[in-house]
């Protein structure tokens, strides 16, 4: 057990996928794992281990934002031996080729600060995905044949932005999308030499403000799972 996993010793795999939320998760397991058990409820963000063609795997609420997500990222790793860390959540697109719906696979994750800021002081560290991830994954997209898009993402430490000049620049760069969480995870995958991915689902887009209503999001969810265990034992 951990400060925020309450889960013993050999219940958590070494393949973890990270939902924000903790009911996403809840559903996840439910919906694609077999035999699957609930190993954490510690303040309420729920974490099951089950198996999904065999293959042993943990879906684990990771909360929001990138605080939230160091958290359980570290103890995942340190305390667990999580090897591969795939999160999955939602995310707003920043360009009109990306549509809702979509699926977008973040190859980096820009950002103005996250936990880690610290260990590098002056430095820009480039937070980046494990190309095995982001290869296999979208393989797996282009065989579901879903609109999937692979490049720069930004990794937001605020939800209401008050700047929307930076938005306009991130767009103008090519950032294809918007969240909350990759960039703490690719830094933290980095540090402890651990595999690590973003597999996003596009639910608003901030150029058009069309967003997917909740009762459609299931089905397009539902590929973003599909496609982050493929993945995974691709």
């Amino acid at each position: 057990m951990t400060v925020h996993i309450g889960a013993k010793p050999g219940e958590i795999a070494e393949t973890v996928l990270m939902p924000g939320d903790p009911y996403r998760a809840k559903w996840a397991a439910e919906t694609f794992l077999e035999d699957a058990v609930c190993v954490n409820q510690v303040r309420g963000m729920l974490g099951f281990t089950g198996n999904w063609k065999g293959n042993r795997v943990t879906i684990q609420g990771s909360g929001m934002g990138m605080p939230s997500l160091s958290i359980y990222a570290n103890e995942l790793i340190r305390d667990y031996g999580a090897q591969t860390l795939i999160r999955i959540g939602s995310a707003g697109a920043m360009q009109e080729d990306v549509k809702v719906r979509d699926i977008v696979l973040a190859m980096t994750a820009s950002t103005m600060s996250t936990p880690s800021r610290g260990f590098f002081r002056e430095m820009s560290f480039a937070p980046c995905a494990h190309y095995g991830l982001l290869a296999s994954a979208a393989r797996a997209a282009e065989a579901r044949d879903v609109g999937c898009h692979v490049g720069g993402i930004y990794s937001s430490d605020v939800f209401y932005d008050e700047r929307p000049d930076l938005t306009e620049q991130l767009t103008r760069h090519g950032v294809l999308a918007v969240e909350m969480e990759a960039a703490e995870l690719y830094t933290i995958a980095a540090r402890y030499g651990r595999r690590a991915l973003a597999v996003l689902t596009v639910s608003d887009h901030l150029i058009t403000g069309e967003a997917l209503p909740s009762d459609q999001r299931e089905k397009s969810f539902g590929d973003m799972v599909e496609i982050a265990l493929q993945a995974a034992f691709g």
